[in-house]
């Protein structure tokens, strides 16, 4: 018999020092080193429980470090110790330095504590990239 088409490919997982500016669709499993809430927006008590709330996060793998943007529910799930699995992540730009962001095409899961130390000296977040824009002679 064929296998059916609509078997779930088992996701490639990415390590920290692959990531690259412009890429997406990642697959990673990370510690969270720290978590800083940077934006929070709106009152649950309002006329629109709109709430907007942005955490930056600083997450890693035995291979390095990057700065995770957590929005709304994705800040509860960012506790400083816990593993996350990121699916589906992006790669954002901000001010020439690459963030890690989770969109609503994405999913960010808590899982078991993972057995590897985070590589504090390789954060990739500290690099500075410049739009180089090619011009074909």
């Amino acid at each position: 018999m064929a296998e059916s088409k609509t078997s779930l490919r088992k996701p490639v997982f990415t390590k920290v020092e692959q990531l690259r500016p412009g890429t997406s669709g990642h697959t990673l499993t990370v510690k969270v080193v720290s978590t800083k809430m940077v934006l929070q927006k709106g009152r649950a008590d309002g006329p629109q429980v709109r709430q907007m709330r942005i955490a930056e996060c600083l997450v890693g793998d035995e291979t390095g470090m990057i700065i995770f943007t957590a929005r709304n529910d994705q800040v509860d799930l960012m506790k400083e110790g816990s593993t996350v699995i990121f699916r589906n992540a992006k790669i954002d730009m901000f001010k020439g330095s690459m963030r890690l962001a989770v969109d609503k095409w994405g999913r960010v899961e808590v899982t078991e504590p993972a057995e590897f130390t985070v590589k504090e000296d390789n954060n990739l977040s500290l690099i500075e990239y410049e739009l180089v824009n090619v011009v074909e002679e």
